[in-house]
């Protein structure tokens, strides 16, 4: 299915207005989509296999920002380090640890999100409160990761047909965003994106404070 331009410049100008970045999910679209859709100005893209992404990053434009928004393997990290924009579902400290290692071999500070469980199913990765609390406390406190920039917290609602049930697990994130910058983060401006809603709930996450959404079959048709 061909690029909804349509759509997608109707979604980019909404979401600019409201300044919500749009991280568009190109996973297994092929190059020539993604030309097109750079073509109309987009240049944050996602993708969630380490290999599709290594090949695709050395075809296309270099001032792509790339975000890796699957679930990272500590030993696939290198292969993305020198390049990634962003790293989305860090849910441990030992990734976090690694990318560490290997932003400090790039010479270069890798931004990353960690990844907050707040939906029903459990299949889903991330951390729940108090590992997220005592991570934080971690790096801040006698083991700093120099190397590594957390830019916020991303999570996934629950795929459910009830948007009061989709809102909350959203509000609930919010507000534990706002916690962990006031404890964390106070005088951090990097620590910003709280990245929440795809294509089905996108706008339910940005009326509950999302600034991130990553909106796939939207803009490139179903897989």
């Amino acid at each position: 299915m061909p690029v909804q331009k349509d759509t997608y410049l109707s979604l980019s100008g909404l979401l600019k207005s409201k300044r919500v970045t749009l991280v568009a999910v190109s996973k297994t679209k092929p190059v020539p989509d993604i030309e097109e859709m750079y073509a109309m100005g987009q240049r944050d893209f996602g993708e969630n296999y380490v290999q599709e992404l290594v090949e695709k990053q050395a075809l296309l434009p270099t001032d792509i920002q790339w975000h890796f928004i699957g679930h990272l393997q500590s030993n696939k990290v290198k292969y993305i380090a020198p390049f990634v924009h962003m790293i989305h579902g860090v849910d441990s400290l030992k990734l976090l640890q690694t990318i560490n290692r290997q932003g400090a071999m790039q010479n270069r500070k890798i931004s990353c999100l960690l990844q907050v469980h707040i939906a029903v199913e459990e299949t889903k990765f991330g951390l729940d409160k108090t590992e997220l609390m005592n991570l934080l406390q971690e790096i801040s406190g006698e083991h700093p990761l120099e190397h590594v920039q957390i830019c916020g917290l991303m999570g996934m609602a629950s795929f459910s047909d009830d948007p009061q049930k989709v809102r909350a697990e959203f509000k609930k994130l919010k507000s534990l965003f706002d916690d962990v910058k006031e404890k964390f983060f106070y005088h951090d401006d990097q620590f910003s994106v709280l990245s929440m809603g795809m294509s089905g709930d996108y706008t339910i996450a940005i009326e509950e404070g999302s600034t991130m959404v990553r909106i796939g079959s939207l803009l490139f048709g179903s897989r």
